[in-house]
């Protein structure tokens, strides 16, 4: 019987039904929004499940929305290989509290890419082997991708903002 993001869906309520706070479809992805407490259970169950068997982390990334009472969070893309589903998970935390478990004991791929939420986001993961910069300087002090800055520089006296619709 060939799986489909019903069953999936199904196998994750049964399991974990007060942790899933919201089921979405967005562009053909079943996106699933979860506890941050329970993101390494969720994950190793769809891992370790004989029907699910999503083992392989396709990509991971941290977000952030200044104007959210939950300013950062995390992206996870996991894909069942054998069957060709794929699924999206995301948990969301506050900015004063950036921490979430690490995914390298399942997921050894995981390395580089919480390193590089770290880098970018200030995200920190609990049990990570090597939790630094991974592109940017060591003495960087703040985290680029994060929206805490002017999109435009206000001194600038060389561009007509009529030319882009505002006065």
């Amino acid at each position: 019987m060939a799986l489909t993001t019903d069953r999936v869906t199904e196998k994750l309520k049964e399991k974990f039904g007060d942790d899933i706070l919201d089921i979405t479809l967005n562009y053909d992805f079943m996106t699933y929004t979860l506890n941050r407490d329970r993101i390494i259970d969720v994950i190793k169950f769809l891992y370790e499940d004989d029907e699910l068997k999503f083992q392989f982390l396709t990509t991971m990334c941290g977000m952030h929305f200044p104007d959210a009472k939950e300013q950062l969070g995390m992206v996870y893309q996991l894909h069942n290989l054998y069957e060709n589903v794929r699924i999206r998970l995301k948990i969301y935390f506050p900015i004063e509290d950036p921490v979430v478990p690490t995914l390298t004991g399942i997921f050894s791929a995981a390395n580089w890419m919480e390193r590089e939420a770290y880098d970018f986001f200030g995200i920190t993961f609990t049990g990570h082997p090597n939790m630094k910069r991974i592109l940017n300087i060591d003495e960087m002090d703040y985290f680029p991708m994060r929206k805490e800055y002017a999109v435009e520089d206000a001194t600038r006296t060389d561009k007509d903002d009529t030319m882009f619709g505002r006065e």
